[in-house]
């Protein structure tokens, strides 16, 4: 749901949050531990999200605007990448921030990369896009982009992998079709009027959006586990909070406060309706010029079953991921699937406040 209005405000307060993350990185990041600061006082964890205005990515700025980050003992300093899906996770490896707001698959292919990334919590089992095509397009299925164009969030991103691997699925080759970067909200719905792109991979409330304007139609469903099972085969783990395996170790009681506020903030999503959780988010996310709030909670109350309840890796989820990455090269079967997921942190946050799991831990061979 990126707009021109929406990324002026963004763009505002990013330079400040940016700089408080940086100090928090260097603070909470570069060498201090749990035992050498955890008890001075309120630890400060800087956290980038790879658009956190985006419904997919919700749960992140709730967990702050409902308290539970204060609640919980961590003071979590948000911020947002400025354009596309890979800023945030290159921010966490390079160690410029201590968590990121991505994708599961990310840890899979930081591994492939010689890198040490885990998922700490997983707020998805879904990944909450649809690809949404222009008005004559004729696209009802992947093997339909032969010879199109097809705009993702970034090259790089989470869409990028999956719009590649739903091709390859069909049997396509990438030099079979072309794919470019769109972002998403106001910038996504332009690439499909004007002609740039045939068809978008996008999310909440932009798909809404399109259909409002009657520019597109939904060709492929990413969003419901429904959709995601028939296409990709089963769960594909998308929004989680990676970290550095570095960091985790070094500061597993102040991850624990992080996964302790989202998984009660994810239990709070299970709980409560769509209108509940725009009401709680903040006002330019949910209504601005692409989208009224109304729009916003049809959307979301469209979608809202790709949240996990409970913060646990699902059973099979990342085999699912990994058989993606697979497909299209970016990956082999050699990957230590245990080593890119932990559901230590969301196990022990359930027991805390007494939540019952509604999911099945993956467990170490995912």
């Amino acid at each position: 749901m990126r707009n021109a209005v929406l990324k002026r405000a963004l763009t505002a307060s990013l330079a400040t949050a940016l700089t408080l993350g940086a100090a928090a990185a260097c603070s909470s990041g570069s060498g201090s531990s749990d035992s050498a600061g955890g008890s001075g006082g309120t630890p400060t964890v800087s956290l980038m999200v790879g658009g956190i205005d985006k419904q997919i990515y919700l749960p992140y700025q709730l967990a702050q605007d409902l308290g539970f980050y204060k609640k919980y003992g961590v003071n979590v300093q948000l911020s947002t990448e400025t354009a596309g899906g890979v800023g945030a996770e290159d921010a966490m490896a390079s160690g410029q921030v201590d968590m990121a707001g991505a994708w599961y698959n990310h840890a899979i292919d930081y591994q492939v990369k010689g890198k040490a990334v885990e998922d700490i919590v997983q707020l998805s089992g879904a990944p909450g896009e649809r690809v949404m095509c222009a008005k004559g397009q004729n696209v009802h299925s992947p093997a339909d982009f032969k010879g199109k164009t097809i705009g993702v969030t970034d090259l790089g991103s989470g869409t990028d992998t999956l719009t590649k691997f739903l091709a390859a699925k069909a049997g396509l080759k990438t030099n079979d079709f072309s794919r470019i970067a769109v972002g998403d909200g106001s910038t996504a719905v332009a690439a499909l009027q004007n002609g740039k792109a045939a068809c978008v991979m996008t999310t909440q409330p932009t798909v809404n959006a399109i259909e409002k304007k009657g520019i597109g139609y939904p060709a492929i469903d990413l969003a419901t586990s429904a959709g995601t099972k028939a296409v990709l085969g089963g769960f594909w783990p998308a929004a989680g909070v990676l970290a550095r395996t570095d960091w985790v170790n070094s500061h597993k009681q102040t991850a624990q406060k992080v996964v302790d506020a989202l998984v009660a903030t994810m239990h709070w999503i299970n709980t409560h309706s769509a209108a509940d959780i725009a009401n709680n988010l903040p006002s330019q996310f949910v209504s601005n010029a692409l989208v009224t709030k109304a729009d916003y909670i049809a959307g979301l109350s469209q979608d809202k079953a790709q949240f996990l309840p409970d913060g646990i890796m699902p059973t099979g989820g990342p085999k699912t991921a990994l058989a993606t990455e697979e497909l299209i090269g970016n990956a082999t079967s050699s990957v230590n699937l245990g080593a890119t997921f932990t559901n230590e942190f969301a196990t022990a946050a359930n027991k805390l406040e007494g939540f019952s799991t509604a999911t099945t831990p993956a467990g170490s061979n995912g």
